[in-house]
């Protein structure tokens, strides 16, 4: 008798916390699958939301939307290039119809290209309607740091867990902003002019996007020149003429496009940003 109550007595305690644990581990597994779809919709949601309000800001403010250009056919455009698809097996031409489906005015005489300046240059075209770079378009505007990819077999967009960069040649955001580079160089016209960093030890540095992608897809049928603006620092020493890399530029630049070279430093660039209001061409 002793024997049996006290074997009750050990299951009505271990009961309880039996019961316990099982009801927390229950929470947590909801609680888990929970999260699981929300992070899966809020990262499709997420990356919706700002592309469409990027997208339509741009359009607002350069004018407004037309029929070509709609946000929501431009998002639909933008997620076949890589939804449901290996994230390092997404080349450029998978964005092709997405740059087909925006429509832009090319800007000649004020494209602006940039290698390791991209802070100096947009604060300036950001105070100056001077000069245009990529990301002073349509798609460069609406995709300018975001990072995105696809899975397969799913039909969702993801914001993490993407490859980097240098992980594989095909991801997602590094084809794309080739893809724009190319489209973007590919319709320079008129004068050009690239910003490079005269601080480094190679401006010109050949596996750049402007290196690789850009100068190659240059047409001297409808662009005349090419300005380069060497930004340096008060201390620096290096000049257009003694820098071999640019010498490097100098021979892939088609030979009928003329080559000019200046250098500038930056606090002349930051004392023009500075000021009210910024005359085009009085900067350098």
């Amino acid at each position: 008798m002793v024997y049996t109550e006290v074997n009750e007595t050990r299951r009505s305690r271990r009961n309880p916390l039996l019961i316990s644990l099982c009801v927390v581990f229950m929470a947590i597994v909801i609680l888990s699958v929970t999260l699981g779809l929300t992070l899966g919709r809020s990262s499709s949601g997420s990356l919706k939301a700002t592309f469409t309000n990027r997208c339509q800001t741009y359009l607002k403010d350069n004018g407004g939307t037309t029929s070509q250009n709609d946000c929501e056919k431009i998002w639909e455009s933008f997620k076949k290039a890589f939804v449901g698809r290996n994230p390092c097996d997404v080349p450029p031409e998978a964005y092709d119809s997405l740059l087909d489906t925006v429509s832009q005015d090319p800007a000649c005489n004020r494209m602006l290209f940039w290698s390791k300046t991209k802070d100096i240059v947009h604060a300036f075209t950001e105070k100056s309607s001077c000069y245009l770079t990529l990301e002073d378009t349509l798609l460069g505007f609406t995709l300018d740091g975001l990072t995105w990819c696809g899975k397969n077999q799913s039909q969702e967009t993801f914001t993490t867990g993407c490859p980097e960069w240098s992980d594989c040649v095909n991801n997602p955001v590094r084809s794309f902003w080739n893809g724009a580079s190319a489209a973007f160089a590919a319709t320079a016209c008129g004068d050009a002019s690239v910003m490079l960093n005269g601080s480094i030890d190679v401006p010109f540095n050949p596996t750049s996007i402007f290196a690789s992608v850009e100068v190659k897809n240059f047409n001297s049928s409808i662009m005349n020149g090419l300005t380069v603006l060497l930004v340096t620092k008060e201390t620096d020493t290096k000049t257009c003429g003694t820098d071999a890399s640019l010498k490097d530029l100098q021979k892939q630049l088609d030979p009928k496009l003329k080559y000019t070279c200046k250098v500038v430093t930056q606090s002349t660039i930051q004392n023009c940003i500075s000021q009210p209001q910024i005359t085009c061409g009085d900067c350098w």
